[in-house]
């Protein structure tokens, strides 16, 4: 018996873990940690508004639930940007 050939990966971007500290998005094959601190607009948001992320193109992630744009850029690197909200602080 063999297995069936898996389909295509329809999300290329999800919310795969959450925690108090902040939460993971995998990206196509990358991981990508989302600090609180360093995204203060996710700390209270409800667990369904942050799960609810779009890619409209390869370098920018968009919670529309939330109206919130980042570039992955930033997400990789957030000290090279550092204007921080400050809502919830």
């Amino acid at each position: 018996m063999t297995s069936a050939t898996l389909g295509k990966n329809t999300s290329p971007v999800e919310v795969t873990n959450i925690s108090r500290h902040g939460f993971w998005v995998l990206l196509n094959d990358e991981e990508l940690f989302l600090a609180f601190s360093e995204f203060p607009w996710f700390r209270d948001a409800a667990v369904g508004k942050i799960l609810r992320v779009e890619l409209p193109s390869p370098n920018h992630l968009y919670w529309p639930d939330l109206d919130v744009d980042l570039a992955v850029e930033s997400i990789r690197h957030p000290e090279r940007f550092p204007l921080v909200s400050q809502v919830g602080a």
